[in-house]
């Protein structure tokens, strides 16, 4: 049976139970953690798609696969990246990413079990990030947090598919004509 998170502490004078914040609108939820990491691991596998072979340079396409961050801020949506490329290349030790993308970056973040190399450079592609480990090396496309959902999700796919060799501009265009959003605060 899932456990409560009591998150309301107090009563207002009006009788109303408050958080701890003293917000009426925080209440009592149930609290599973099983469930949590499930809802994790799912927003995570909705956010990072990869083709389905291990990296080949002379394979086909630009990039190994697709990644919706939810900002620009490279630190905090690394960890999402690095756990879901940890099968594939094992630890992954650096990151190559293009400086005029993203926020500061501190130039080590923890990935894991060890620290993770961030390294920024003009000259990196524009719209990927490539991340190398001890078994090889991934160009993955960046989608823009802005973009929808449902766009992300289209272009993520064709990144994905074993079998596509579109550029990066021509993956980035497939969602050109579709809603854009407001990317999630971190």
């Amino acid at each position: 049976m899932p456990a409560t998170e009591l998150v309301s502490s107090s009563a207002s004078p009006s009788g109303r139970r408050l958080g701890r914040e003293g917000n009426p609108d925080m209440v009592s939820v149930p609290h599973d953690p099983v469930a949590t990491s499930e809802a994790n691991a799912a927003e995570q596998s909705l956010r990072v798609h990869l083709k389905p072979t291990a990296p080949n340079p002379e394979g086909p396409g630009h990039v190994d696969g697709a990644w919706w961050p939810r900002s620009r801020d490279l630190a905090a949506g690394l960890p999402t990246l690095i756990a879901a490329l940890a099968t594939r290349l094992g630890a992954v030790d650096r990151v190559a990413y293009n400086l005029d993308e993203w926020q500061s970056a501190a130039r080590r973040i923890e990935g894991g079990a060890n620290r993770v190399r961030l390294e920024g450079f003009h000259s990196q592609g524009t719209d990927t990030v490539d991340v190398i480990g001890p078994r090889g090396r991934v160009t993955i496309l960046v989608i823009p947090p802005a973009r929808s959902a449902e766009t992300a999700k289209t272009i993520a796919l064709a990144a994905a598919d074993g079998r596509n060799t579109d550029s990066v501009g021509t993956l980035l265009a497939r969602g050109a004509a579709m809603p854009v959003t407001q990317p999630a605060s971190v």
